[in-house]
């Protein structure tokens, strides 16, 4: 039996027809019921629908042996115990900074910094020339834009698409961080455990992703 760790929401959707591609279409729709782990049309693979922030911890655990998720969120996590073996190419966005028109910073002033991804913020903007000299996180896990706008943070850092969500509250993208697409995860130990069925899933979302992209 193989499980695999889903992203609840928008990735998933996204994911569902290489999932039937490959044989292993979710037996029922997550959003429908409130069931966490979903039987496939494959009886060797079942899926956990779980958020997208706890994809990493179950598979780099143990707990699912594949996973499915953003870039974002595999940076963010920071865990060691995973394989990378597919970029998926969907989803794509990208992971930027964004605030009010004519926002800058330089190392002579400090910068607050609303975002959930505060490892990659501070990465982001810790030392180099230019740099802010000091940084202060303030974790959010919504309504992002809205900070900038009552004086909570200086600038964001998140996502964005279409960038729309950012004009209809009058911010705009200040830098671009990094490029964003979902990735395929393996347990390291299930990939010599599970050699045989870990590869055969592995290759059947990559000839699925050959099917959709022709």
């Amino acid at each position: 039996m193989l499980t695999i760790a889903l992203a609840k929401g928008r990735l998933l959707k996204e994911v569902n027809p290489l999932l039937e591609s490959a044989g292993c279409a979710l037996s029922e729709d997550p959003d429908s019921h409130r069931k966490l782990v979903v039987e496939t049309d494959n009886p060797e693979v079942r899926a956990l629908v779980v958020r997208a922030s706890d994809v990493p911890v179950y598979v780099e655990h143990g707990a699912a042996d594949i996973g499915i998720v953003g870039k974002d969120t595999l940076l963010e996590h920071g865990g060691q115990g995973l394989y990378e073996p597919l970029d998926l190419g969907i989803a794509r966005c990208r992971l930027s900074v964004a605030g009010t028109p004519g926002t800058s910073w330089s190392s002579e002033r400090n910068l607050r910094i609303a975002t959930k991804y505060p490892r990659l913020a501070m990465r982001h903007f810790a030392g180099g020339v230019g740099k802010p000299q000091q940084i202060e996180i303030i974790k959010l896990y919504g309504s992002m834009e809205l900070a900038p706008l009552v004086d909570l943070a200086d600038v964001i850092v998140d996502l964005v698409d279409t960038g729309s969500t950012l004009t209809a509250n009058g911010l705009v993208e200040l830098e671009e961080i990094m490029p964003i697409s979902a990735r395929l995860v393996v347990n390291k130990a299930s990939a010599k455990l599970k050699h045989v069925a870990v590869n055969r899933f592995v290759e059947q979302i990559a000839a699925a992703l050959g099917d959709t992209n022709s």
